[in-house]
């Protein structure tokens, strides 16, 4: 056990209320319609959306396994950083603007606008669905292994009590404040995790002089061996510790890399953020100030990473309760001893409650609104009722969450969440791409597409080194890189095009039209999809 377990858990227990009372007091006056659940009622200004974005993104992978993924294997570990940024960039430029124009309340509002919606949105939620509970997976994983650490838990079933007691809590801030609470959750939670990050950056290069170079040698030289005692020193700061092995593992980082990259301008709950704000400068002004706060968190990163291997050691991080993920919460307590340690786990478990709230309601709202709404009602579902099978909708998912989360317990989440953005990049980005820029692009191309990328890179996941856990090693893993992109991605492509090829051209050029000229000029960006 690492520090004081009743500060711990009384620093955590402090957040949950007070974020409670603030989504209860923010939603209290809300009406009980579609768009408050879903949007918020686009109330939100671009600085609030900019943070609500980051905590959105910044998720329990970005703190706890790109911290742990730097400290273990140094330059490997900080490509996880460079990868998520750099696919910010993509997303919010790209795709962002263009989605938010055109929509209404999803990703399938877009892909539908100009097919014909039941196969697409069925497609679509499908999709959203597979991608939200990979993430959650991550999410609840973090959490296993935080508390483990706090309360020195070896007990698998009382790690499996805390996931579902996790579970729970994302339940009822999704059931009590909608997108509107949940916004608030993570503009708060935003704050906490980026200036919690700052004060232990500081802290930590101020015992180094503030030399970023005393720093990497300080890591260097306490760290002689690996995990698994082989010689380290320098090559802590070189190329391919991790990835370098063989050639598998290499074309297995190259695939990584796409993932990352083209993975977030497809997940389905950071786009969604962008429905929350009122108008396309707003949107825009939300995507300036993630780009910001983003590039500020992940550079803070590179010295907790490096601080944690200089500060904890290695060995002592990889023989922890959750291993990689505890580098943070292990440099906290050295640096500040319990109440710092307590401190940053509390903004650790904000992290994991703010994220899995927002996969969730993006999860609910996909299918209520894009399946049980567009697919079943056809367009006719009264309002108050798709608001509450979203809400039924949030709690099933919660349910499977607690129990994927479970089963995953232990693994690296910087490493699960790639397998997320796989999944993305394959199944959502081809289509979103297509749909907004090739006017030839048609229904049969977008079904395609999204079920050729969703399906080729979940079974080459579940085909492959990745479903693995230590001391058992997959026995179906006949596909041998640990992330699919580099395959599922040009799968996905080459069936939308040839799909799109093989079929009439689309049939309606009214509304390839008008989805132009909303997507470039936000025109009719307000109204209401009806089609």
């Amino acid at each position: 056990m690492t520090g004081n377990p009743l500060i711990n858990m009384g620093i955590f227990a402090a957040f949950v209320v007070i974020t409670l009372l603030v989504v209860i007091k923010v939603t209290r006056d809300t009406e009980k319609k579609a768009s408050s659940f879903y949007t918020g009622g686009a109330s939100f200004s671009g600085r609030q959306n900019g943070l609500a974005i980051t905590g959105d993104y910044l998720s329990a992978a970005a703190f706890l396994g790109v911290t742990g993924a730097i400290a273990v294997y140094g330059y490997d570990g900080l490509l996880y950083s460079v990868g998520f940024f750099v696919a910010l960039l993509l997303a919010l430029y790209l795709v962002a603007e263009p989605l938010r124009n055109t929509g209404q309340y999803t990703m399938a509002d877009v892909l539908s606008f100009r097919m014909h919606q039941r196969p697409v949105r069925t497609a679509a939620a499908l999709s959203t669905l597979v991608i939200s509970f990979l993430y959650l997976l991550a999410q609840m994983a973090g959490a296993g292994g935080l508390v483990a650490l706090l309360l020195g838990v070896s007990d698998p079933l009382a790690r499996s009590g805390v996931i579902a007691l996790v579970g729970v809590l994302m339940i009822v801030y999704v059931l009590i404040g909608g997108m509107k609470g949940t916004t608030w959750v993570q503009m708060i939670k935003a704050t906490l995790l980026i200036g919690g990050s700052a004060v232990m950056s500081v802290w930590v290069l101020a015992k180094y002089g503030f030399n970023l170079t005393e720093l990497l040698n300080a890591a260097v030289a306490n760290n002689p061996v690996d995990g698994k005692g082989k010689p380290l020193g320098q090559a802590l700061l070189e190329p391919m510790l991790k990835y370098g092995t063989s050639d598998i593992s290499k074309l297995s980082f190259v695939s990584l890399s796409i993932a990352l990259v083209l993975g977030t301008p497809g997940l389905p709950h950071v786009l969604m953020r962008f429905y929350t704000v009122p108008s396309a400068k707003e949107a825009r002004r939300s995507a300036v100030w993630t780009i910001v706060l983003v590039g500020i968190f992940f550079l803070l990163t590179l010295i907790l990473g490096f601080g944690a291997a200089a500060e904890v050691g290695i060995l002592n991080i990889l023989a922890a309760p959750g291993k990689e993920n505890a580098a943070a919460p292990l440099l906290a307590f050295n640096l500040g001893g319990e109440v710092l340690m307590g401190l940053i786990s509390g903004i650790a478990f904000a992290t994991i409650l703010a994220v899995v709230a927002g996969l969730t309601i993006t999860a609910s709202a996909s299918f209520a609104h894009d399946f049980y709404n567009s697919v079943l009602k056809k367009g006719k579902a009264d309002p108050a009722q798709e608001v509450k099978v979203a809400r039924i909708t949030a709690v099933v998912i919660g349910v499977l969450a607690i129990v994927g989360g479970i089963a995953v317990n232990g693994q690296n989440i910087a490493f699960l969440i790639s397998l997320a953005f796989a999944v993305a990049a394959s199944a959502n980005l081809p289509s979103i791409l297509m749909t907004l820029y090739w006017k030839r692009f048609n229904t049969r191309g977008s079904v395609a597409s999204i079920y050729t990328g969703l399906v080729s890179s979940v079974l080459l996941i579940i085909f492959s080194p990745a479903i693995s856990s230590p001391g058992w090693v997959n026995p179906m893993a006949w596909f041998p890189l640990t992330n699919p992109t580099i395959v599922a991605l040009p799968l996905a492509v080459i069936a939308g095009v040839v799909a799109t090829m093989s079929a009439p051209k689309s049939a309606d050029p009214i509304l390839q039209a008008e989805m132009e000229v909303r997507s470039m000029t936000g025109a009719g960006a307000s109204e209401a999809i009806a089609h």
